[in-house]
C-alpha cells in the first residue's frame, strides 16, 4: 500500500515527516535581525532569502513557497523566543538564519530538538559548530571568526605595519571570539597586544575604556563590534587628540551603509573584514544583485548572498528528499538534515559550498579587507588562498 509505505518512512524517521496536502505551500522560515539598530544585516539576509526562491518560482517540489519571518533582534533572548515561535508550526520545513550568533545559539538549540533545520547566512562564532556543542540540525554558509581575526592581523601586521595593537570588543560571542582571534593572530605575527578591552551590548560611552587605550599608545586598535555600538565607537574614538595618528580596523559587524550614515567622517580610513568577494561575477549580478537592485536598490549589507545560497541548499535538499503518496508530499526531516550535511562541491554565489561533519559549508573562504574612502567600502587587500 503506497500509503503505509510513506508511513513507515516517517515512522522511522526520529523527527516524523512534514506532509503537505495538494496545493498547499511549502513554509519555509527566517530568524534574522529585522528590528532594532542592526536591521540592515538582517534585511538584507531575508531580501536574499526571498530572491533565491522567486528565482525558482517561488515553488520546490511541485508546491509554493510560503515564509515566515521572525526577529531574532541580535539577542539571545530574541533567538529563543523567535525559534519557540517557528518551532509550533508543525509545517515549518527549515529555517534560514540567524543574523548574530548571540541569536543563533539558543535557536539552534530550539529549532534541533524539533527536528528543524537552522542554517545561517551570517553567524560567524567558531563555537557554533565546535564538536562540544554544535546542534545536530545547525549549518552555516558564511567565514569561521578564526579566519576574519586572523586576515585582519594578517593585513595590520604585513601591509600596514603595526608593530602594536589595542583591542576592543562587546561581550557577544561575536565580539569575543573575534578580538581574542585577532589577537592571538597578531601576537603570532610578530605584534605586541598593549591592551584588551570590553563592554557590554548596550553601552554608549566609552571615555574610560579609550583612555585605558590611550595610554597604552599602539598603533592600531581593533574593534569587535556591531552597528550600533561600532559606529559611536569610531565618532568616540575620533574625538580623542591623543589617538588622532592610531588606526582603527573592525569586523563585518559594521559593514553597512547604516553604520557609514552614523559614523559619518569619522568612519574614513577605517579598515573592515569582509567575505571575499569571489561571487563579484555574473552570475551574482545576474541572478540576486539585478533583481535586488530592482526593488529595493542597493544592498544594505554584506551577506544577501549567503541567504541566497544557503536557501537554495534547503530547497535542493528538499527536491532531494521529497515524495509523493496518493497527492501528499512527504518531507523527513532527518533526511532533509543529511542531505544538506551531505552538500559537496555545490557552485554558489559565494564560492564553492562542502559541508563539514559539524555544519560548516564554507570551509575554504577567505577575506577581504576594505577601506572607507570617501564615504565608500574600497577594497585594499585580498587574504592568500
Amino acid at each position: 500500500d503506497r500509503h503505509e509505505g510513506a508511513q513507515t518512512v516517517c515512522e522511522a524517521d526520529e523527527y516524523g515527516c512534514v506532509r503537505i496536502a495538494p496545493g498547499d505551500p511549502i513554509t519555509l522560515g527566517t530568524l534574522l535581525v529585522i528590528s532594532g539598530e542592526n536591521t540592515d544585516l538582517g534585511i538584507d539576509s531575508q531580501r536574499g532569502a526571498i530572491l533565491a526562491a522567486e528565482a525558482r518560482g517561488n515553488e520546490v517540489a511541485g508546491h509554493p513557497i510560503e515564509w515566515k519571518h521572525q526577529d531574532e533582534r541580535c539577542t539571545p533572548e530574541g533567538g529563543s523566543d523567535s525559534s519557540q515561535n517557528l518551532a509550533l508550526d508543525s509545517q515549518i520545513i527549515a529555517v534560514v538564519g540567524t543574523s548574530c550568533s548571540s541569536a543563533g545559539e539558543p535557536a539552534a538549540q530550539v529549532l534541533s530538538e524539533s527536528g528543524i533545520v537552522l542554517i545561517s547566512p551570517s553567524n560567524t562564532a567558531p563555537h557554533m559548530t565546535a564538536r562540544e556543542i554544535r546542534q545536530p540540525f545547525y549549518f552555516r554558509v558564511p567565514h569561521n571568526d578564526r579566519t576574519q581575526g586572523t586576515a585582519m592581523a594578517e593585513f595590520a601586521a604585513g601591509e600596514l605595519g603595526a608593530a602594536s595593537a589595542a583591542t576592543f570588543s562587546d561581550n557577544s560571542p561575536y565580539g569575543e571570539t573575534l578580538a581574542r582571534e585577532f589577537a592571538r593572530s597578531f601576537d603570532a605575527a610578530g605584534g605586541e597586544v598593549t591592551a584588551q578591552e570590553t563592554t557590554r551590548v548596550g553601552k554608549k560611552n566609552f571615555d574610560a575604556e579609550l583612555a585605558s587605550i590611550a595610554a597604552t599608545q599602539p598603533d592600531l586598535i581593533y574593534f569587535a563590534l556591531f552597528h550600533d555600538e561600532g559606529w559611536q565607537f569610531v565618532v568616540q574614538a575620533r574625538m580623542r587628540p591623543e589617538l588622532d595618528d592610531i588606526m582603527l580596523a573592525g569586523g563585518d559587524g559594521v559593514l553597512t551603509e547604516e553604520w557609514l550614515r552614523r559614523a559619518r567622517s569619522s568612519a574614513e580610513g577605517v579598515y573592515l573584514t569582509q567575505p571575499d568577494l569571489e561571487f563579484d561575477g555574473a552570475a551574482y549580478e545576474q541572478n540576486l544583485l539585478a533583481p535586488y537592485r530592482e526593488r529595493w536598490g542597493e544592498p544594505t549589507g554584506t551577506f544577501h548572498a549567503h541567504a541566497y545560497d544557503a536557501t537554495n541548499l534547503v530547497l535542493d535538499a528538499i527536491e532531494a528528499v521529497a515524495f509523493r503518496r496518493d497527492g501528499t508530499t512527504y518531507i523527513p526531516r532527518t533526511a532533509l538534515k543529511d542531505a544538506i550535511a551531505s552538500t559537496s562541491g555545490y557552485e554558489g554565489l559565494v564560492g564553492e559550498l562542502t559541508c563539514s561533519n559539524l555544519g560548516d559549508c564554507n570551509p575554504n573562504a577567505a577575506m577581504q579587507v576594505v577601506k572607507v574612502v570617501n564615504g565608500a567600502f574600497e577594497p585594499v587587500w585580498d587574504q592568500p588562498r
